[in-house]
């Protein structure tokens, strides 16, 4: 499966202060504002996610369909098609894509361990 570009979205308490440590740890801000209350931080071909008040827990996140700066690859696997792969190997799913549509959704599993990791395509 192809998973596209992946992130770690982080839930912070505040969002000015996260800003400033990823900044000095060479991190640019790379979409998002702090009037949307989130901001994707960018060094190199790593991305975090920094989003304050928006979930509760720490998340991995993967976006099919894009690179690492949000622009479309070819050959990527839709969302509904990792679900289907998913599905068919016993994964349980929280959230599930509607497998009628096409375009922009996302899936939601949990790992063994309780993290969440979000499948999110945006074209």
């Amino acid at each position: 499966m192809k998973l596209g570009a992946f992130s770690v979205s982080l839930s912070v308490k505040d969002l000015e202060t996260s800003r400033t440590f990823y900044e000095k740890l060479g991190f640019a801000i790379f979409a998002g504002s702090m009037e949307q209350h989130y901001l994707i931080m960018k060094n190199g071909n790593a991305l975090v996610g920094l989003f304050q008040g928006m979930f509760e827990n720490n998340i991995l996140t993967f976006n099919p369909g894009w690179d690492e700066n949000a622009q479309k690859v070819p050959g990527y696997d839709d969302v509904r098609t990792i679900q289907k792969h998913l599905k068919a190997n016993q994964i349980e799913l929280v959230k599930e894509a509607d497998g009628s549509t096409s375009g922009p959704a996302s899936i939601v599993v949990m790992d063994p361990d309780g993290n969440t990791i979000l499948i999110d395509q945006h074209i």
